[in-house]
């Protein structure tokens, strides 16, 4: 089979397209549509420093088996995993090996590519909203970084679970994107507006009982600011500085919950649990998938990368 490869960090230029052995495992996907997340990018730029290499990059894919089980063989399926391009080869190939355990069927409302869109976003914004902060029902949640592909994806799940979506961002979600489909009220980040300000105002004063901060760093005082009382933050990158100052005191008479989430410790087999748990909501239309900006064959993968470092919006394909 042909795979995307590295065997040395740096930026796209040290990408590869070579032919290699077919993989074995328990079960085998032929890769539809993989597509190429902002982790990917620096996964081969040596910024994850559990990789081992030599490695084939990716962790979002959509695809057929076409090795494994009987009852599995030509099953449409999709996949993505904390393990996956980093300590165990990915998706940016035209065959990927998982375990039995990690095929989820594809909702049949997606296509393959826009089904390779879901995975990182969706899971880590289900893992972090649902799993770590236990949104629930008549709950008011904030987003920071809404109009990015982790925060339109939390938009979208805390609408489905009842709450309430205070969107937080440098721009409104596009119209006609399903995050700005849902957000009830959005919030600007631009000079001289006190977001935590103008989030408690909102809220009566009270702040949001969820705060999940798709940013940090930058973005951390003012989230941990609209926090309400006995409220959780949930924190899931760094951008910027990556220590910030916290006022104890504040934080302990407020009784904020700092829960981090980081999707690279879900597996193949656990983010195939999530991704089962979502699949309903794509069938259902009640989750749209992020939009596709650009694809490209695998010949043309590090153009791929290129475009997802330079901070294309929409998501990027590739179709091996």
């Amino acid at each position: 089979m042909r795979a995307l490869r590295f065997d040395q960090f740096g930026d796209p230029a040290v990408l590869r397209v070579i032919d290699t052995p077919d993989p074995l495992g328990e079960a085998v996907i032929r890769i539809h549509a993989a597509s190429v997340n902002p982790s990917d990018v620096k996964n081969v730029a040596g910024l994850m420093e559990w990789t081992r290499l030599p490695r084939t990059p990716g962790r979002d894919f959509a695809g057929v088996v076409v090795g494994g089980p009987a009852q599995w063989l030509g099953a449409e399926v999709w996949g993505t995993g904390g393990d996956t391009g980093f300590t165990r080869d990915g998706s940016h190939a035209e065959l990927i090996a998982v375990p039995v355990e990690a095929l989820a069927r594809k909702p049949e409302r997606l296509s393959f590519d826009e089904a390779s869109t879901v995975g990182v976003n969706f899971v880590v914004a289900w893992y972090g909203a649902v799993q770590t902060a236990l949104l629930t029902r008549g709950e008011t949640i904030a987003v920071f970084g809404v109009s990015g592909g982790v925060g339109g994806a939390v938009a979208q799940i805390a609408r489905a679970a009842g709450a309430t979506v205070i969107g937080v961002d440098r721009r409104k979600p596009a119209p006609g994107t399903a995050a700005a489909a849902v957000i009830d009220q959005f919030v600007a980040i631009e000079p001289g507006v006190n977001v935590a300000a103008e989030i408690r105002q909102r809220t009566g004063g009270a702040g949001a009982q969820v705060v999940y901060d798709a940013v940090g760093g930058i973005t951390t005082p003012a989230a941990l600011a609209a926090v309400a009382p006995r409220g959780r933050l949930i924190v899931i990158s760094v951008v910027g500085s990556d220590t910030v100052d916290i006022d104890l005191r504040a934080l302990y008479h407020n009784e904020t919950r700092i829960l981090g989430v980081d999707s690279t410790k879900l597996d193949l087999v656990e983010s195939a649990r999530v991704l089962r748990q979502l699949a309903p909501h794509f069938d259902s239309g009640d989750f749209q998938p992020l939009p596709v900006a650009a694809r490209y064959p695998l010949g043309e993968a590090r153009e791929a990368y290129r475009a997802v470092a330079g901070g294309i919006a929409g998501r990027v394909v590739i179709n091996p």
